[in-house]
């Protein structure tokens, strides 16, 4: 009898397991995110400093969900520009304001 139960329980155990290992591969599945701009006022609503010819650059704005690997759109005159989040980190106050490194890609 504690056989069969031992191996109840280790039936759950592993199918508990199970469902936290096949979180994380859903969360890979999802599409990053595109956050757009380029309607905003550079100096007002964000800030970017160019770096390398602008390929890469620093960029501080406001907004949460802003995550590494998403996809931030801006404007400079008539011309966009697409921009790779490669790190953000979040100020503490206030909460969602943030500064990231992006690296421009092509456009979508």
């Amino acid at each position: 009898m504690s056989l069969i139960r031992t191996g109840m329980n280790l039936s759950f155990s592993f199918l508990s397991k199970l469902a936290l290992v096949s979180f994380p591969v859903s969360e890979l599945k999802k599409k990053n995110k595109i956050h757009d701009y380029s309607q905003l006022a550079w100096g007002s609503d964000y800030v970017f400093e160019r770096l390398n010819q602008g390929m890469l650059g620093y960029m501080t704005g406001v907004g949460k969900g802003v995550k590494p690997c998403d996809r931030i759109i801006l404007r400079e005159g008539c011309e966009s520009y697409q921009y790779q989040v490669e790190e953000v980190d979040y100020y503490s106050d206030p909460s969602d304001m943030w500064i990231a490194l992006l690296k421009k890609v092509p456009i979508d």
